[in-house]
């Protein structure tokens, strides 16, 4: 059994034909924090309805096989399949990237944290 890895997936999309009723609620809703961005298992979506009709979703999820890392993938577009569908938005141009955070390089810092001693 291998170490547990951190999968992080972004789903990006734009919303489609949406009616001036769903836009004023997208608006009203806010899309939550454009400068706070979370990874989290339930997603974190934001957007900016007013500026443009792009939205993105961001997803965190541990793994401890790399053949799950599709999955993790799947699991991350039907998640916001599913939350598009259930408010009636319409979308196009789903796309995601998909990250195995134990293959990015540490920076300085993760370097010099990573060197002190326990």
């Amino acid at each position: 059994m291998s170490d547990s890895r951190t999968i992080r997936v972004t789903v990006r999309g734009s919303f489609d034909n949406l009616t001036d009723e769903q836009k004023a609620e997208l608006k009203a809703d806010g899309g939550d924090d454009l400068l706070t961005v979370e990874y989290t298992e339930q997603g974190h979506v934001t957007y900016d309805i007013a500026a443009r009709p792009f939205f993105t979703f961001r997803f965190a999820e541990q793994v401890t096989d790399e053949k799950e890392i599709p999955r993790v993938t799947a699991r991350a577009e039907a998640k916001t399949i599913a939350w598009l569908d259930q408010r009636g938005y319409g979308y196009k141009k789903i796309t995601s990237q998909t990250v195995d955070m134990s293959e990015v390089p540490l920076g300085k810092r993760g370097k010099r944290e990573a060197a002190k001693p326990s």
